[in-house]
């Protein structure tokens, strides 16, 4: 199967429409970290300056309002659509749900028949009370698409660092060090033990509105936690050691794209990459119930 989607068709909320973003001034900040308690060989480190260009971002992530407004302007059908089939996370199936492939190297997801945007968990559920909580089963094609549609595109790595940092310098969170300060969640992560049990502490299990908890010190929304967020960057540890300094796009083709932040599904057990310095990847036409995206424009 062609998993390249057409040129989404349709009208366009415009070019300069900039509600519900805000402009960053951009300039000179540290990204990355010298820490070693995270995952270096994801290439988290060294800390480095970095200087970037004025820019604008959404305050949230694409919520599922927004993304069937696109799809209702342009008849956009998602690879998870397409393909008929998408990965789960194996807990929030039903007890009797039938016995599907999962991934060897992380059992509890499972690949599940009819899972999509439009049905997170499978054909038996639904968006319908959900219409504020972020897009999932994202490709990184259907967030690309969305972006151009939107009049935007998908952030640079560094663009999503200097943003989700929210002005401030080498800390772990959005917010600070301390990742429940005076035992207040900031974010939605897994609570509790990793895969068995989430408690769902911080609010929730599942996703949350894309507008949960206090926004970061530029006024974003969920930078940690939630959902993972696409990057337009190609994936590759090491590039970074000697690219460019100043508006850095990432490396030639890897056949991985960036991720950035986490999900509802990061515990610090086996992922603990729910901080603004953390990194990962996947393929551009992989989907699951944790995979996200927002957007920005050039300034």
């Amino acid at each position: 199967m062609d998993l390249a989607p057409p040129t989404p068709s349709g009208p366009s909320p415009g070019q300069t429409d900039t509600a519900g973003m805000v402009e960053l001034p951009g300039g000179t900040f540290i990204m990355g970290t010298d820490e070693q308690d995270g995952y270096p060989a994801d290439g988290e480190g060294p800390a480095r300056e970095v200087t970037l260009s004025p820019f604008w971002v959404d305050t949230t992530t694409v919520s599922n309002a927004d993304f069937a407004a696109f799809t209702e302007a342009t008849g956009w059908i998602t690879v998870a659509e397409r393909l008929g089939t998408s990965f789960v996370f194996g807990g929030y199936l039903p007890d009797d749900f039938p016995a599907t492939r999962g991934v060897a190297e992380a059992p509890w997801w499972r690949e599940v028949g009819g899972a999509d945007w439009r049905h997170p968990e499978g054909p038996h559920s639904s968006i319908e009370d959900r219409m504020e909580h972020p897009v999932v089963h994202m490709t990184w094609r259907d967030a690309r698409a969305y972006a151009k549609w939107a009049g935007k595109r998908l952030p640079t790595e560094a663009e999503w660092e200097y943003a989700a940092r929210g002005g401030l310098v080498q800390n772990r969170y959005p917010w600070g060090n301390e990742r429940e300060p005076g035992g207040e969640h900031r974010m939605n992560v897994w609570q509790g033990t990793f895969p068995a049990k989430d408690t769902g502490a911080d609010g929730y299990v599942g996703t949350a509105p894309v507008d949960a908890y206090q926004p970061n010190g530029f006024g974003l929304y969920n930078m940690t936690g939630n959902v993972w967020e696409w990057c337009s960057d190609w994936f590759d540890p090491a590039w970074h050691l000697t690219g460019p300094r100043v508006d850095p796009g990432g490396p030639p083709r890897t056949g991985r794209k960036s991720m950035r932040g986490g999900s509802h599904m990061c515990h610090a057990s086996y992922c603990y990459r729910y901080r603004v310095d953390a990194r990962s990847s996947n393929t551009p036409d992989s989907s699951a119930g944790n995979i996200g995206f927002r957007c920005v424009r050039s300034a």
